[in-house]
């Protein structure tokens, strides 16, 4: 599998990372590591996580992800494997995760807890890249970046990374590092795929400019481009299926933005377009996700084998120009489905 340069850093990467965040929920331990067994004898050596993982994030499986992947960890050197988690963002405002009882923060004392925390589940003495989930801009970078800086000089993390950040917040962040003479974010993990192409508006030129590369998740948009919500009746154990029938309002709304018209009509032409091809619209989603030079590594999914396996296809898949021309032609024709 080929590899890029993760921003500045002298890390290199797999071009496909293998996420995580389903492994002890809705995937149980033994899939997980058949999982994660295939991930890396098929070449990938990037895996993503999070001290809040799996999702939907719940105080009964808190933590099960990394406790997961460190128990898999212990059959490969470690030194072959380079990891990335995440702390949790503010828990105030939209969303309030369940560690900490909720009061997570952006701050030296959060984030030193749930460093530790992480590195005592996944059984590292270090993480290789350690991210930020959400921000708080109205926190400011200082006492982030400075904290975080502290763990680099520790040995405790080797570069920093930065998710679900914006423009703003990305070009702000970079100012801090500079004026204060801080680690900087190395790279940005944000959603991007065909049916999401906000990045695409300006962080792209963020990231090229400053050498700064993208991690993107759900480049299936949560399952939705594998084209199995397409048929007469939705997937009942789907993760929207589900997600439409909750009794939080934010679950129900973000089922509602990976879910409607525009991306359903969007999926169909991408499936006539990928046939075409012959290849999958899941091969085709993840192909297009990694063929993008602000790109560093693809952050993929799965619950079985079999799905990891349709992903894999796109390892060294390169799509034609005709192909690239037809999916910006529907995404001309159903601008911005996700909002």
């Amino acid at each position: 599998m080929k590899k890029r340069r993760l921003g500045k850093t002298g890390m290199v990467v797999s071009e496909i990372c293998m996420g995580t965040m389903t492994f002890g929920s809705s995937c149980d331990e033994k899939e997980a590591h058949r999982i994660l067994n295939k991930a890396f004898d098929s070449g990938i050596d990037f895996y993503d996580t999070a001290e809040i993982y799996p999702v939907p994030p719940e105080a009964e499986y808190v933590h099960a992800t990394e406790k997961i992947f460190g128990n898999w960890l212990k059959t490969k050197k470690r030194e072959s494997i380079l990891i990335a988690t995440k702390v949790c963002g503010p828990g105030h405002g939209w969303f309030s995760p369940p560690v900490r009882e909720g009061k997570t923060a952006l701050d030296r004392r959060n984030i030193k807890v749930a460093i530790e925390g992480s590195l005592k589940r996944l059984g590292t003495d270090y993480i290789d890249l350690y991210q930020t989930h959400w921000p708080d801009h109205d926190f400011g970078f200082e006492e982030t970046l400075e904290a975080l800086t502290e763990l680099i000089d520790e040995g405790k993390v080797r570069y920093i990374g930065s998710s679900n950040e914006t423009a703003w917040g990305t070009m702000k962040s970079l100012e801090v590092s500079r004026t204060n003479k801080l680690a900087r974010y190395e790279s940005i993990q944000n959603n991007f795929s065909i049916l999401n192409r906000r990045f695409e508006d300006s962080l792209s030129d963020i990231c090229r400019r400053e050498q700064i590369s993208l991690l993107p998740y759900s480049p299936l948009a949560g399952g939705v481009l594998t084209g199995k919500y397409n048929g007469p009746t939705p997937p009942e154990n789907a993760r929207f299926t589900r997600y439409a029938k909750l009794p939080t309002e934010r679950q129900r709304r973000m089922a509602n933005r990976f879910l409607n018209e525009g991306t359903l009509a969007s999926t169909k032409e991408l499936i006539e377009i990928a046939k075409e091809a012959g290849i999958s619209v899941t091969t085709l989603s993840v192909a297009w996700s990694k063929q993008h030079d602000y790109v560093a590594s693809t952050i993929i999914g799965a619950n079985t084998v079999e799905q990891l396996e349709e992903s894999l296809k796109a390892s060294d898949l390169i799509l034609s120009d005709d192909i690239l021309k037809k999916i910006d032609e529907v995404s001309k024709k159903i601008p911005y489905p996700m909002g």
